[in-house]
């Protein structure tokens, strides 16, 4: 494939993979439950377009749970769950992404990259197609591994609403 782009639409709570126009694979995903927004500590998820700056996770074991973008050693579980009932579950591989229009999502208080903006995989258990983040885009894991492996850094990311 060449010519990739990644659509995530807000309204219908879809990743799409886009070879020129063309949508050739297409995911359910959970941004934010707390709307869209690109100011710091606003734990909304930002619009507009967007690059993958990084990619972290390769190899990783599914579940994999990853905190600062390391990995722990921990792999996901119900158990592991029930003892951290309020963690903020990153997943198997992490997109970080990088906005590309500054002042509305690129530098100052409204930079996705400082803000730590992933695509990223999520518990099995997480329902998806609602949000429900605090600012990331969560994407199943099987999703997350076969976006991980299609698209190179650099590939662009139009986050509309």
């Amino acid at each position: 494939m060449s010519d990739l782009q990644i659509r995530i639409d807000i309204a219908t709570q879809t990743l799409a993979l886009l070879e020129g126009s063309r949508a050739v694979r297409e995911w359910p995903v959970s941004t934010s439950k707390f709307g869209v927004g690109e100011r710091m500590s606003s734990f909304k998820t930002p619009r507009g377009r967007h690059v993958v700056r990084a990619k972290i996770g390769a190899g990783a074991q599914r579940g994999a749970v990853f905190v600062g973008r390391r990995t722990t050693g921990e792999v996901y579980s119900e158990s592991l769950a029930a003892e951290q009932p309020d963690r903020d579950w990153i997943l198997t591989r992490i997109l970080w992404l990088s906005g590309t229009e500054i002042g509305r999502n690129r530098l100052g208080n409204v930079d996705t990259m400082r803000r730590f903006i992933y695509i990223h995989g999520t518990p099995d258990s997480v329902t998806l197609g609602v949000p429900g983040s605090i600012g990331c885009v969560r994407a199943s894991n099987d999703a997350v591994i076969e976006l991980f492996e299609l698209v190179p850094i650099g590939t662009i990311v139009d986050i509309v609403e």
